[in-house]
């Protein structure tokens, strides 16, 4: 079979991270670090610090080249400068060593988000001294290292470290300040050129910086790259790429900032922290840059939209969903999207070469008798591999490829529910297990390509074929079964391996009597949740599926359609159920719930339930919205609400009063069936029984729109004499006019809640249910 082979010497490695993979956080003199702080009792991440020989063994029978590891900072100097903790670089020293002695080539990254808390006690990335502590820090380490590590990468991802550690507060240190953020991302770019420069004044080799490069383009570019735009989303996808990418690119290897996106840092933070030398010092000559790709940013132009907290400057930008596969972490899964990538570096960097130096998924994994099939992992990199096998067909010069990562471990914030890795962890016992991602992946690195086409998945049918048994033996050989005779097991397992058949639900099931399916079960849908439901459709199916899950759609809209889901979860033929919605008062969810058959609601259900569910917090959006109206002035606020059955509702109405009576005013809640119409009517009542209004909040968008109607018959200017908002930002919300301030719910990030909340209850997990936050969006309505 022709294989895509790759370049000769074209390197073969894995990457990981210190704090991830270490723990011995207090050991031999390590100091805190900003992580240890911001995310607390994170135990012994994978014990890599004392089982570094063990890891080191795993790479070298993979046949790996390269291991990208990082430096802890505040392991080498406790208090980030100072006196240089020796014990800490003798372990650095020791793992060195390790590696060169199994022929694999150390990788060192010097920055991999883990400053030590001293420093942030000072100010940490947007204090400008910390830049110099970096040098002085990085000085430590090549001196020690410098002569048996040839290539190093100063910093991971500095767009992460500043705009999610500083702007968005969602990573350590957990500030959210946009000044902060832009004076860190500066920082940081200046702590990479002080470092470069003093290591190539040491005699280093080959010298890098690793960014995170997540290609911005618009829905309909998903589909179809090649697609023009209009110019309103050339501007939004331009300004996110020049806030997430050339930020960073120009200034390291043109030494300048891009000029649209200057005026964007003086607004948020002046320009005062960016000084004469700067830039000459940030431009060091750079032998390698490191491309860590996930999955895309996929956005368009949106009047009125606020900006993203982690995208400073972003206003008038919406970041959206698409429909396509997603990892278990809900990130759409988009290989096209890496070869123009690569394509568009070397063309506007010539002579830079290129390293994959991340790529990998988060799935959940299942562990079995015979190993660990994690057939969805193995496949993404394959198709990552292919797309950048595309890439250097086409002339991009990609030298390297680095998954992502070696071993489960510590996700920051996420704690150990993610899984990334190549080799299993158990964390109880720190027992290391190949997955079959990690012997597709040796196999890769042997023959240096993969095969020109894919070729056909083994089946069931085909293994019992070759061994010359049948199905159900060879189910429960998969499965583990002691009735299977040694011989026949032998026989099966030498076809297992000859065909590389990876057992899938179906298999498995024969004898477990699991049947990995979740019913996703749907009711009536509330009036304008139907793009909540199909929201839910497509993310909880993406997940589940990823998942390795079957997902069965059943319709429950009848006391029949009840009685036909309820049999059909209770003869065992769901391991699963996703209900949705539940709104109404009814036997469903408690008839489901006695099968004993783990479930989770969309919605919080009408009636007390122990049933786990996801929904978003209603009364606190309805309060958000009451005190911005309050903000601008308006006194007289009145509430549209219905169905007032609903829970949503009555808890928009408690938002809505609480506001209102810690302002000192009178709630005036005004009932309405859900259409626009009947907000019209509503409103139009409201406005007649009460002279002074100045603003109405209504339970939904639809309502909102009627209010707006019922502005207009009475001759009412909004926002002038009437502010009018909403809640939800359905699509209509942008539409109207003036367009409609309202309540932005979370839709997406509900579905892929549903789909995690429902894996963790089949896996045995304790879970409680999930509120999710919501934002308010200003727009026109309200002035």
């Amino acid at each position: 079979m022709s294989r895509a082979s790759f370049p000769e010497g074209f390197v073969w490695g894995v990457s990981t991270s210190a704090y991830q993979i270490e723990g011995a956080a207090s050991a031999d003199g390590r100091g805190p670090s900003i992580w240890d702080t911001f995310s607390t009792g994170q135990g012994d991440a994978c014990g890599h610090y004392h089982r570094y020989r063990e890891d080191v063994r795993l790479m070298r029978d993979l046949g790996l080249a390269a291991y990208r590891f990082s430096v802890s900072w505040p392991r080498v100097l406790p208090e980030g400068s100072g006196e240089v903790n020796e014990a800490g670089l003798d372990f650095y020293d020791r793992l060195v060593d390790e590696l060169l002695a199994a022929g694999v080539a150390p990788y060192a990254t010097l920055y991999h988000w883990d400053l030590p808390q001293a420093l942030e006690d000072r100010g940490g990335w947007p204090e400008r001294d910390t830049a110099y502590r970096f040098a002085d820090y990085a000085a430590a380490v090549h001196a020690r290292l410098g002569d048996r590590v040839r290539t190093w990468f100063t910093v991971n991802e500095p767009w992460v470290a500043a705009f999610l550690g500083y702007g968005s507060g969602i990573h350590a240190p957990g500030r959210r300040s946009a000044a902060d953020a832009f004076r860190a991302a500066h920082h940081l770019l200046l702590g990479h050129g002080l470092a470069a420069r003093v290591m190539r004044e040491a005699g280093a080799r080959d010298i890098g910086a690793v960014l995170n490069f997540t290609p911005v383009m618009t829905p309909a570019q998903v589909r179809d790259p090649g697609r023009a735009l209009s110019d309103e989303d050339a501007e939004a996808v331009a300004r996110i790429d020049a806030l997430v990418h050339r930020q960073f690119l120009e200034p390291m290897l043109r030494g300048a900032y891009p000029a649209d996106l200057l005026p964007v840092v003086e607004r948020h933070a002046g320009l005062g922290h960016l000084r004469d030398g700067d830039l000459d010092a940030i431009a060091q000559p750079l032998d390698l840059l490191g491309v860590n790709y996930y999955t895309p940013s996929v956005v368009q132009a949106q009047p009125s939209e606020p900006a993203d907290p982690a995208f400073p400057g972003s206003e008038g930008v919406l970041f959206c969903t698409v429909p396509t596969a997603v990892t278990a972490m809900g990130w759409p899964i988009v290989p096209d999207a890496l070869p123009p990538l690569l394509r568009r570096l070397t063309r506007e960097y010539p002579g830079l070469e290129l390293m994959i130096t991340e790529n990998g998924a988060d799935f959940a994994d299942t562990v079995t008798p015979d190993g660990i099939h994690d057939v969805e992992r193995a496949r993404f990199v394959e198709e990552h591999v292919r797309a950048v096998h595309a890439a250097v067909e086409e002339g991009a010069d990609v030298r390297g490829y680095l998954v992502w990562t070696l071993l489960d471990n510590l996700e920051w914030a996420d704690g150990y529910q993610r899984k990334f890795g190549l080799v299993h962890v158990d964390f109880a016992t720190q027992r290391r297990r190949l997955k079959d991602s990690a012997l597709w992946y040796r196999d890769l690195v042997r023959r240096n390509g993969l095969p020109e086409s894919r070729p056909k998945r083994p089946t069931l049918e085909t293994v019992a074929a070759r061994a010359g048994v049948s199905r159900a033996t060879v189910s429960r050989v998969v499965n583990g079964e002691a009735s299977v005779s040694p011989e026949v097991r032998a026989e099966v397992m030498r076809a297992v391996r000859e065909l590389g058949y990876v057992p899938n639900a179906a298999a498995r099931s024969l004898v477990t009597r699991r049947t990995d399916s979740v019913a996703l079960v749907l009711s009536v849908p509330a009036q304008g949740g139907d793009a909540l439901v199909s929201a839910v459709v497509q993310y909880v199916t993406s997940v589940l599926e990823a998942a390795g899950k079957r997902i069965t759609l059943m319709l429950a809209d009848t006391a029949e359609s009840h009685r036909r889901v309820t049999a059909h979860v209770e003869a065992g033929l769901a391991d699963g159920v996703v209900l949705l919605p539940p709104e109404r008062p009814g036997p469903l969810t408690e008839r489901l719930a006695r099968t004993g058959v783990p479930m989770v609601l969309l919605g919080r259900p009408p009636v007390a339930s122990l049933v786990p569910y996801v929904d978003v917090d209603h009364a606190g959006g309805a309060a958000a919205v009451t005190r911005h109206l309050l903000a601008t002035g308006r006194r007289g606020i009145g509430m549209l609400c219905g169905p007032m059955d609903l829970p949503a509702t009555q808890e928009r109405i408690a938002g809505y009063r609480e506001a209102a009576l810690a302002a000192g005013l009178q709630p005036v809640v005004v009932p309405a069936d859900g259409t626009p119409g009947s907000g019209a009517a509503a409103a139009a009542r409201l406005l007649d029984d009460h002279p002074g209004l100045d603003a109405i909040v209504a339970a939904s968008d639809r309502l909102a729109v009627g209010a707006l109607r019922a502005a207009r018959e009475a001759g009412q200017l909004v926002p002038g004499d009437l502010a009018v908002a909403g809640f939800g930002d359905g699509d209509v919300a942008s539409a109207t006019t003036p367009a409609l301030t309202t309540v932005r719910v979370p839709v997406a990030d509900q579905a892929l809640a549903l789909a995690r909340l429902l894996l963790s209850r089949m896996e045995g997990r304790h879970t409680t249910s999930v509120v999710l936050p919501v934002r308010l969006v200003v727009r026109a309505s309200t002035g």
